[in-house]
């Protein structure tokens, strides 16, 4: 398994992580691990990690997203 950090840019309460996390949750093959403002820790079951689609799916609910280094 592939772990990855987003780092989630525009989340500034508890219902954005809700948002970002329900659209999280749409992504196939990712597991999310935790979410905070800010900031998301997933677990991808295949390999690579699908990171442009996590990526994607903020973006559709609004938020602008990269991969942490």
């Amino acid at each position: 398994m592939a772990e990855f950090t987003l780092k989630i840019d525009g989340m500034h309460c508890g219902s954005c992580v809700r948002r970002a996390g329900q659209a999280l949750a749409a992504v196939p093959g990712v597991t999310v691990g935790e979410i905070r403002v800010g900031a998301a820790r997933l677990t991808a079951a295949e390999e690579p990690a699908p990171v442009e689609a996590a990526i994607a799916a903020l973006a559709k609910v609004g938020y602008a997203a990269h991969l942490e280094s």
